[in-house]
């Protein structure tokens, strides 16, 4: 657990932090030794090794404040056998300051190095596993398990500019610019997409210090400069990415060029676990949909895991199945408006959209549904068409509509709805002749509804609650907190009451999901609806718990989750600002915010 290091944002597996020494330190950023000629400005000269077991005795070392102290360490090289590590591990002592302990990311736990007392992880085997994207990840992933979460993980010569961003959205912290000055020693120019040797530059692509004396004069030393320039730029540009929230979509775009990222990207995906826990279920940043990789993002796979298993449709309608459209929310749009003239609530509708899948219209400002931006040409990916068919077979599976009315243009989306219609009980039936928005087809849409009774206002307002709930809690949600209810205000700003009047819980436009009061929070402890919970040590949180008043917190609370606070002394309902075992384990940050509390 650390003292001295402490992350103010996280987007996935990235974390914005600091280290806390006298002269602190952002990160992700650039590290060197102590006793070295900082090869860029941006790079702080804090590190500082106690040497290797293996050829001396070493001295456990006083610490100090202005550095990071590198305990003494015995490295393995990667492959080493988890017996063998274990064995030759050394201790960790704590020492006074900031300090760092060396792994190998075979067992990164031997000798008791998961519970050191360290503010850092230093992974031996780096530059064994970073080459090939599949060791890499498992190197990361395992040792983010092993180790507290709040501690800072450091990989030492193997950042360059084409990969450095890759390495922080998998969870690395601190990185060097060893790999980028050695190439550079060696004549090779690196950018972030890719290296090129120097005699095969007619011009430099360039216009960073190193590189504005032109081609003529550009030798082998001005390559290391500019190789470090680029990787500084680089990790400005990593962070600024991390405070937008929008890491990954830089990442996919890389991807179209660089293999090992492209790898990387893949490899990460398919450690779901490791992604999701750390991604947070709701904010503000916009996704952009630009190719199949976009599918696997955790948003999308929670979002679709979620309605295809937790969403229960509470219409007795048929279903139309309509495309989404370019407006978020779809509602507002100018072709959803004719839609909705056109049914009048006489049916249930649901957007079928890539790279979402299918949305609910309960649903449509549920994050990320009225949050992502995507390419829209009329040509579907197989990929794409996969994906929803999916989701759509397995949302009817279990849905019970007498029949489906796919009200969809004839390129990908009809593909998909005959696809499923093959394999699924409900009868589908197809409105549309050449474009959904014409006349022929909204008065084929218009007829085949016809004869359907209307829905009333206060049904819609109930049931779209009771599908959020059932989304946001879990299965059976909506029906075990609001088994009576009623609603005030308008959607998307409904608050939603019980039969005395009392407030609940108010729907959050932004995000499309609840947020409750204290009295709802303890309607939702009271029920049989799966509750969060964070448990806090004897005192009344204002405004905030930080992580070191957690005394427990639940597995599945991920970021932006709504959260019931309980301690000897309160009672609190608030927003989960880390994942569950980031609560339980770090000594530094903010664990939830609180938004309603009381005493006891």
């Amino acid at each position: 657990m650390t003292e001295h290091f402490e992350i103010h944002e996280r987007d996935g597996a990235a974390r914005l932090g600091e280290l806390r020494l006298t002269e602190p330190v952002t990160t992700p950023g650039l590290v060197a030794g102590a006793d070295t000629e900082p090869p860029h400005p941006d790079t702080a000269a804090v590190i500082r090794d106690a040497g290797s077991l293996w050829t001396d005795e070493r001295t456990v070392p006083e610490g100090d404040d202005d550095v990071v102290t590198v305990l003494p360490h015995r490295a393995f090289p990667s492959g080493t056998r988890d017996e063998v590590v274990d064995s030759f591990a050394p201790e960790f002592p704590a020492v006074d300051g900031p300090s760092a302990a060396v792994v190998t990311s075979d067992a990164p736990e031997a000798g008791g190095a998961a519970d050191a007392p360290v503010d850092a992880y230093v992974l031996s085997d780096a530059q064994g596993v970073v080459g090939h994207a599949s060791a890499f990840v498992d190197a990361v992933v395992r040792t983010r398990a092993a180790v507290a979460p709040d501690t800072a993980l450091y990989l030492a010569g193997v950042a360059t500019p084409r990969n450095v961003a890759g390495l922080v959205y998998a969870g690395v912290d601190l990185v060097d610019a060893t790999a980028a000055r050695v190439a550079g020693s060696r004549g090779r120019y690196l950018t972030t997409d890719g290296e090129r040797f120097l005699e095969d530059l007619s011009e430099l692509p360039c216009g960073c210090p190193a590189c504005r004396g032109g081609r003529e004069s550009f030798d082998r030393r001005a390559c290391e400069r500019h190789n470090v320039n680029a990787l500084a730029a680089e990790l400005r540009r990593v962070r600024q990415r991390i405070r937008e929230g929008r890491l990954r979509d830089y990442l996919e775009g890389q991807a179209r060029h660089e293999q090992w990222v492209t790898a990387t990207l893949r490899e990460l995906d398919q450690e779901y676990t490791h992604l999701e826990r750390r991604t947070p279920v709701v904010r503000e940043a916009e996704i952009t949909a630009a190719t199949d990789d976009t599918l696997r993002r955790p948003e999308i796979q929670r979002f679709a895991q979620r309605v295809t298993n937790r969403y229960r449709c509470r219409f007795d309608r048929p279903l139309v199945l309509v495309p989404c459209s370019a407006r978020k929310p779809y509602s507002e749009s100018q072709s959803h408006a004719q839609f909705h003239d056109a049914i009048q609530y006489r049916a249930h509708l649901a957007s079928m959209t890539s790279p979402i899948g299918v949305v609910p219209q309960e649903l449509e400002l549920t994050y990320p549904a009225q949050h992502y931006d995507t390419v829209v040409t009329g040509r579907w990916t197989e990929t794409e068409k996969t994906f929803v068919a999916d989701v759509l077979r397995a949302y009817l599976d279990r849905t019970d509509y007498p029949r489906v009315i796919a009200h969809v243009p004839p390129e990908g989306y009809r593909d998909i709805c005959e696809r499923v219609a093959a394999d699924v009980d409900v009868p589908f039936e197809f409105t549309v002749e050449d474009h959904p928005t014409t006349t022929a087809s909204i008065s084929n849409l218009m007829q085949t509804i016809e004869g359907e009774s209307k829905y009333r206002k206060r049904e819609r307002e109930h049931n779209t609650v009771r599908a959020i709930a059932d989304y946001q809690f879990g299965e059976g949600a909506g029906d075990a907190l609001f088994p009576e209810l009623s609603t005030t205000s308008r959607l998307p700003k409904l608050q939603v009451r019980d039969d005395d009047g009392t407030q609940l819980a108010t729907m959050v436009p932004n995000y499309g999901v609840l947020s409750f009061t204290l009295a709802g929070a303890r309607g939702w402890v009271d029920s049989d609806a799966p509750t969060k919970r964070v448990e806090i040590d004897s005192f009344v949180p204002r405004g905030s718990v930080l992580a070191p008043g957690v005394v427990d917190a639940d597995d599945d609370i991920r970021v932006g989750d709504e959260v019931v606070v309980e301690g000897p002394s309160a009672f609190a309902v608030g927003r989960a600002q880390m994942f569950g075992r980031e609560m339980r384990a770090s000594t530094r940050g903010v664990a939830v915010k609180i938004r309603h509390v009381e005493e006891r």
